[in-house]
């Protein structure tokens, strides 16, 4: 790409996916795509904030109603496979578009839900509508922003979207004190609604290309990227990756820190504590540039993997674990982008496919993490940590062929 500039006239004759006539504006594009990263992901984390007064009104337990986590979060996964081909074919911000109208109405319809039955159905809708987003928004990054700027934009993107575990928790927490958990879903609905203005004013159509065989071409793309053995290597290490970010905040929601067990405000504080780490890495992203992706991904996974493994030592010891935490989150924020360019490098044909088997695998790993803490509470809020390090540590592993494979070009 050594004119990324081109006259119109001339881009609308050769045109390709990652060369578009000109390269869209790329801080209000930037902010657009992370703030709504932040919504829409954000959708998945709002109920653990809510269980209490949800099974409350909804005449269940707080452990039967983590079903509309686990369910909104197997159903966004199957988003992303759907959005990602569309994408692909359509263009992302028509997706995108289609996607907030239909996302709006189905989290209208989970405030309206009057029992679990329903709520755990009208979840998993809304997990379908809203796994449309990120798929064509890291789509979008790729293709019309320039590459000098677009490490950044996915490093924002994703840290927007691992930053909604912590803001959408704390920002449900305070509405629904306040107005009750319906509320949450209300808000979230009228923002989504609102956000499409920006969206068609600030995002550009991507110019359709053909693809030859249609949408059909576009879906059949991704079992051919399931036979490449690397690209599944790096979709399990996603799912180690977000399986052990929920997995260790779960941890501290249900099975202690044993020093603060009980005080919510306290749990609270830890879970924000994290934040300045979601805003450090976008900001750190040039430094970060300049080694390798693969490079980057392993480095990050392990920096992770160490930070929970000290962490699970601090249970007593309020302010390290918060630090622990901390690099812990840095970690993550830092390898999700660095995945997200070495697919992208991988699988530069079927981008959207190979992206949407990235967010499928992420919302995986996402669903599985209050599982695998629920399973483990017997073990400890220590114990619970360790096994999360090993996952790390499996990621780790998984992310090593892509690195040997950069060394041997």
């Amino acid at each position: 790409m050594s004119h990324p500039a081109t006259s119109p006239r001339h881009a609308a004759g050769t045109s390709k996916p990652d060369q578009p006539p000109s390269w869209a504006p790329a801080a209000p594009t930037i902010a657009l795509l992370t703030a709504l990263g932040v919504l829409m992901v954000g959708q998945m984390y709002t109920v653990l904030a809510l269980l209490h007064p949800m099974a409350t009104t909804l005449g269940t337990t707080p452990g039967q109603a983590t079903w509309t986590a686990t369910a909104f979060g197997f159903a966004y996964a199957a988003g992303f496979l759907l959005a990602g081909p569309l994408s692909d074919r359509y263009g992302s911000r028509a997706v995108i578009t289609a996607g907030l109208v239909a996302a709006t109405a189905a989290t209208l319809a989970v405030s309206a839900a009057p029992n679990l039955t329903w709520a755990v159905a009208l979840r998993i809708v809304q997990g379908l509508t809203a796994g449309t987003f990120a798929p064509s928004a890291l789509s979008y990054a790729v293709h019309h922003i320039a590459p000098q700027r677009r490490g950044t934009a996915l490093t924002c993107i994703t840290s927007g979207m691992l930053a909604a575990a912590v803001i959408m928790q704390i920002g449900a927490q305070a509405v629904a004190a306040g107005l009750g958990w319906r509320a949450v879903f209300w808000l979230s609905a009228a923002l989504m609604a609102l956000s499409l203005i920006p969206v068609r004013r600030v995002l550009r159509p991507t110019l359709r290309h053909d693809t030859g065989g249609g949408l059909l071409q576009a879906f059949a793309a991704m079992p051919r990227l399931l036979r490449r053995p690397r690209l599944v290597a790096l979709y399990l290490s996603t799912v180690a990756l977000m399986a052990a970010f929920v997995a260790v905040y779960t941890a501290v929601a249900i099975a202690g820190p044993p020093s603060i067990a009980g005080n919510s405000s306290a749990i609270l504080a830890l879970r924000a504590s994290a934040l300045p780490a979601l805003v450090a890495v976008p900001l750190l992203a040039p430094v970060l540039q300049r080694l390798a992706s693969p490079l980057r991904a392993v480095l990050a996974f392990t920096l992770a993997a160490a930070a929970v493994a000290v962490g699970s030592l601090l249970g007593g010891h309020t302010v390290p674990l918060a630090i622990a935490l901390l690099l812990f989150v840095a970690a993550v924020a830092a390898a999700a982008p660095a995945v997200v360019e070495t697919i992208n490098a991988t699988a530069p044909h079927a981008r959207g496919a190979a992206v949407a088997l990235y967010g499928c695998s992420m919302f995986i790993g996402a669903s599985l993490g209050p599982q695998l803490t629920g399973a483990l509470t017997g073990l400890g809020f220590g114990g619970i940590l360790r096994v999360v390090a090993v996952a790390l540590v499996l990621g780790i592993f998984l992310a090593l062929p892509s690195l040997r494979h950069q060394r041997t070009e």
